[in-house]
């Protein structure tokens, strides 16, 4: 991966499907890892109810890879934000890493919170973000908080809140092959046409930069753009009914594939229009 020289630019974020290896190659964690330059890495394990391990496993796969300095942020409910010693964690930090739990506990314990604050100093002078599991979901302004998976999307049965808005134009799903979550990212797409929807597989990640993102790990990416649907029963259809929704654009994206969000297409992948088409004649 090339490396960007950054002046006075907002820090990467490494968004990961969850599941991410913590004790083979450790691909995602290795990159994490090298983009903190040496500095301190603080765990941010909000999403979980009972964080208890989860800084540990953290700890011994960062350690083996030369990360010593490392911290934990938890803050029970939203009162703890306030304590001093909790804002002492972030002094300094180079990075950021939101563990995997329930994405809502996140943007509702520390979302507009001096915490909050904290880390979006530490992105916009060039830090590292990085999110997992619940921590992906949650970087996204429109958050998809839940819905039902491995079954076609029926109309009602996805939930989506506020995140924190460190992406835009984005809504992230997590888990994604595994547990089969292509029907509530479609349904998640046609609530919102104009935001694409990001699918990300376990031990799988995208690094986003700059407006564009490369993916890492051992599985894909899936991109699902709504902008060109010219029809949809969202609005019309009855609860419970499943999805219809034409003219959808799929992308699958692996290790070493770049997107540009702004153009909404593959990097260094030229625009082929209907000029471009390959004719077929049926006989």
């Amino acid at each position: 991966m090339v490396e960007r020289t950054r002046t006075g630019s907002k820090g990467p974020l490494i968004i990961i499907g969850g599941g991410e290896d913590k004790e083979g190659e450790r691909v995602i964690l290795r990159e994490v890892a090298r983009r903190l330059g040496g500095g301190r890495l603080v765990i941010a394990t909000v999403a979980s109810h009972e964080p208890e391990g989860y800084f540990e496993a953290y700890e011994r796969a960062f350690v083996d890879l030369g990360v010593t300095d490392l911290a934990e942020l938890y803050v029970k409910d939203r009162a703890e934000t306030l304590d001093p010693s909790k804002l002492d964690l972030l002094d300094g930090a180079a990075g950021v890493f939101f563990s995997g739990g329930d994405q809502l506990r996140i943007s509702s314990q520390i979302g507009d919170t001096p915490v909050e604050q904290r880390v979006r100093e530490i992105h916009e002078r060039g830090g590292l973000l990085a999110g997992t599991s619940a921590g992906a979901s949650v970087m996204s302004e429109t958050m998809l908080v839940k819905g039902t998976s491995g079954e076609s999307y029926r109309i009602g049965d996805v939930h989506m809140a506020p995140g924190l808005g460190l992406v835009r134009n984005m809504i992230i799903d997590q888990h994604f092959a595994e547990r089969g979550r292509f029907g509530r990212l479609f349904g998640a797409v046609a609530h919102n046409p104009r935001e694409l929807g990001i699918g990300i597989d376990e031990d799988t990640a995208l690094v986003f930069e700059d407006e564009r993102f490369e993916v890492i790990g051992s599985g894909c990416v899936y991109v699902v753009d709504g902008a060109g649907v010219t029809h949809s029963n969202i609005a019309e259809a009855e609860p419970e009914r499943s999805l219809s929704m034409y003219d959808v654009r799929l992308h699958v994206l692996s290790a070493g594939d770049t997107f540009d969000v702004a153009k909404r297409r593959p990097a260094e992948v030229p625009d082929v229009g209907k000029s471009h088409a390959i004719e077929r004649t049926v006989i």
